[in-house]
């Protein structure tokens, strides 16, 4: 009798952590099915300069989009972090210029390019290179003049280069000409290829940035050209240094866009309608994506002679490009915050890797 009681007992007991297990199980599923596979985001619209219709303000992104784009924005910051620490040591040589604070313009720019399409830049250059396909390893082994660099260590900060990156130029605005020709080339093979030629709001100034406005719209150029507009062309404000701050008017007979290039999301959609629009044979664009930089504008340059540390602090703090985007995507239940610290943990530390090599190399 007394079998059988116990035994009812551990049937019974059975049966009610089986049913626990079952409700913990459901409750599991039922909370991972409250993420969404996408979501759809609003973005802050673009000013237009002789144009009648406007890039998309509505951004739908999948979970896989959301990880690589701030994977990429975090790369990008971590890889700028370890040239400025190993620039500080002395074990970067000669110029160095950090893009941290511009990464969701890069980044939203490459997320809207086709595999065909080019870019150039000026000397602000890490970034793009990384994102173009070399590893950061790479970028931080050109930067220290090794022979494993993306230019065999002859190019440094400035001048790296890769499949369909004609580089960083060292001469401020000297890219922007060469951005057209390269545009030349692509509508002269008959592709329907793009060129996107960066450049800052210091370089806007410069005369020949006028001359390749004229040559691309004479000849309705597939080629975008982009100020981007961190406020300060070294040590000058924009204000102080031009009569037109509106840099997406400054094409004159060239179309134009504003962005607001702190919205990974908002540069991604800009760049969508852009590259459409170029690759249709409808000539160029003037695209100013404004944006800050957090450094100065070398490491030479503390960055804090021409404004204050309350005024970049208050940047990073309300305006960073990396945070916000983070904040996004985790509010909408896109991703997880455990999913964002692994797409990221995974990354070891650029200047980590380059001394451990560095090491090896040794024995």
């Amino acid at each position: 009798m007394a079998k059988n009681v116990f035994k009812d007992f551990l049937n019974r007991k059975k049966h009610i952590i089986y049913n626990i297990e079952f409700w913990k199980t459901l409750g599991l599923l039922s909370k991972k099915n409250n993420y969404a596979t996408e979501a759809t985001f609003e973005t802050k619209p673009c000013k237009l300069y002789r144009l009648e219709d406007a890039p998309s303000t509505s951004v739908t992104l999948n979970k896989e989009d959301a990880l690589r784009m701030y994977t990429r924005m975090h790369t990008i910051r971590r890889l700028e972090t370890s040239a400025g620490s190993l620039y500080k040591e002395k074990i970067v040589r000669g110029f160095c210029h950090l893009y941290s604070g511009q990464e969701a313009v890069a980044v939203g720019i490459k997320e809207a390019m086709r595999p065909h399409d080019a870019v150039i830049t000026a000397y602000r250059a890490h970034g793009w290179t990384y994102l173009m396909g070399v590893e950061p390893l790479g970028v931080l082994a050109e930067l220290c003049g090794r022979q494993s660099g993306c230019a065999r260590g002859k190019g440094g900060s400035m001048h790296m280069y890769t499949d369909n990156f004609y580089g960083g130029n060292g001469i401020v605005g000297a890219q922007v000409p060469l951005g057209a020709g390269i545009a030349l080339a692509l509508k002269y093979k008959g592709t329907d290829g793009v060129c996107i030629a960066l450049y800052g709001d210091g370089a806007a100034n410069q005369g020949q940035v006028f001359e390749a406005y004229n040559m691309a719209k004479l000849w309705d150029l597939p080629c975008i050209f982009v100020c981007e507009n961190n406020g300060y062309g070294m040590g000058t404000s924009a204000e102080r240094a031009s009569a037109e701050v509106n840099f997406y008017q400054r094409g004159m007979y060239v179309p134009g866009l504003w962005v607001d290039g702190m919205d990974v999301l908002a540069v991604k959609e800009c760049f969508k309608y852009a590259i459409n629009y170029a690759a249709s044979g409808k000539g160029p664009l003037v695209i100013e994506a404004a944006t800050y930089r957090y450094s100065g504008h070398s490491m030479s340059d503390p960055g804090t002679s021409y404004r204050t540390r309350d005024e970049i602090q208050e940047v990073r703090q309300t305006r960073d490009p990396i945070t916000s985007f983070k904040e996004k995507i985790i509010s909408t239940e896109l991703v997880t915050a455990d999913e964002i610290k692994k797409s990221t943990e995974k990354l070891e530390r650029p200047s980590m890797m380059l001394r451990k090599k560095q090491k090896q190399t040794r024995r």
